[in-house]
């Protein structure tokens, strides 16, 4: 266990790093209404391609990413995380400007590979440096960081690219010849150049940061996570309750990336308009920063985690129904105080499905990382579905059973096949 010198010093340095996946996380959602835009793109369906390439890199990057921490450590690893992430956000900042929508797709791909690594060393990291029944506090310290990027980073690419798009969006449509519209667009798509290679450059120094930092190592392939670690265990698919909360991250963070990237597109289906829409997604991180201030005060003093994931998703279905049951801003305010339900999940399902691994926590934290891809599958089939069926219905039979299985998760699964001592 680090010194407390030493644990503070690893909490502030992480707690950045979890500020950084919060700004290039969270910028996506207004990023949809961007590439609708910019590239011309006929469906939603298509627009939503920026969430599926960007989580689908956590599915294919998460195992090779714990191979190339036991090569690297952590510290390396995490600084490699972060060059990677600037390559990406380079990527796309490029070929969005010259509207290849194919070349930026693979640089949000990119992005996502990087965080990727990133968050299969962060996450069990904050996990392991203390001990594991306060975990979901130090994640919620982490979720504070991350939530208070994501709230900023839809305003600063509203500010600098999105202003003024309902406008835009008629000169468009009454644009007089094909000539005149493409200039118009690719006048647009311009304006997100400088915002990411200031991230780029961003991200570069920061990497170059962590790398010579004093960031203790925290080899969690030989950590305990539990006094109850299993020690005869040899494969990882001896661990039941690790395999469920590998389902239980997937449905949740679909759950969280309906909530906080579509929430636009969702406000859209009531013809609110896109100068407004745009600012949605930080609504949702508004709702998500207050559950993660609700934890840090009540876990573990008053709730456990396992409670605090119960009341979680009851919380979800809660609100949920009464998006279905309203419609306008009001059914917008109930999907924006999703965030508010989704907050504590994340803490929560994380510890709760790595306790007891010992051994094996590396590669665990890794599995958990690839269920991330729920944000490229499930706010892709929103997107596709509604546009044959009402978007309300849609969104509300997505989310219902994504939050039944978490409330599985926390009254049963996260027990299942553990050893009890």
């Amino acid at each position: 266990m680090p010194s407390s010198k030493s644990y503070a010093y690893s909490i502030t340095i992480i707690g950045i790093l979890f500020f950084i996946f919060g700004f290039v996380t969270w910028v996506n959602g207004p990023l949809i209404q961007f590439v609708k835009l910019a590239f011309a793109l006929d469906t939603d369906s298509k627009a939503f391609l920026v969430t599926t390439a960007f989580y689908l890199a956590y599915f294919f990057l998460a195992l090779p990413s714990s191979w190339i921490l036991e090569t690297t450590g952590m510290k390396k690893g995490m600084a490699l995380g972060l060059f990677v992430t600037a390559l990406g956000t380079f990527a796309f900042g490029t070929f969005a400007t010259q509207r290849n929508y194919t070349f930026s797709l693979i640089g949000l791909f990119i992005i996502g590979s990087g965080l990727s690594l990133l968050q299969t060393a962060a996450n069990p990291y904050v996990s392991i440096l203390g001990p594991i029944e306060s975990a979901a506090k130090r994640i919620s310290i982490m979720g504070i960081c991350n939530k208070v990027a994501g709230i900023i980073s839809p305003l600063v690419l509203s500010a600098f690219v999105l202003q003024g798009i309902d406008q835009l969006e008629e000169r468009v449509a009454s644009a007089g010849s094909d000539s005149s519209r493409e200039q118009i667009l690719n006048e647009f798509a311009s304006k997100i150049y400088a915002p990411y290679m200031v991230m780029a450059l961003i991200l570069v120094v920061l990497g170059a940061w962590v790398l010579k930092s004093n960031l203790p190592e925290v080899d969690a392939a030989n950590e305990a996570t539990h006094t109850n670690a299993a020690t005869d265990k040899k494969s990882i698919l001896q661990f039941p309750h690790l395999l469920l909360g590998a389902l239980c991250i997937f449905l949740y963070v679909g759950a969280e990336v309906m909530a906080g990237d579509a929430i636009g597109t969702y406000g859209k289906g009531f013809s609110i308009p896109s100068d407004e829409t745009k600012y949605f997604t930080s609504l949702t991180l508004g709702g998500m920063l207050l559950g993660y201030l609700i934890g840090l005060a009540t876990i573990p003093k008053f709730l456990s985690q396992q409670k605090a994931l119960v009341i979680s998703a009851l919380t979800g279905l809660v609100f949920t129904l009464a998006a279905l049951l309203t419609t306008g801003y009001l059914s917008v305010g109930f999907v924006a105080a999703l965030g508010l339900a989704n907050a504590l999940m994340w803490p929560a399902i994380f510890p709760l499905a790595i306790e007891g691994l010992g051994k094996f926590t590396q590669k665990g934290s890794a599995i958990l990382i690839m269920g991330i891809a729920g944000g490229a599958i499930i706010p892709k089939l929103f997107a596709s579905l509604k546009e044959s069926y009402d978007f309300q219905w849609v969104f509300f039979l997505l989310m219902i059973p994504c939050y039944a299985y978490i409330l599985f998760f926390a009254l049963k699964g996260h027990s299942i096949g553990k050893s009890v001592k």
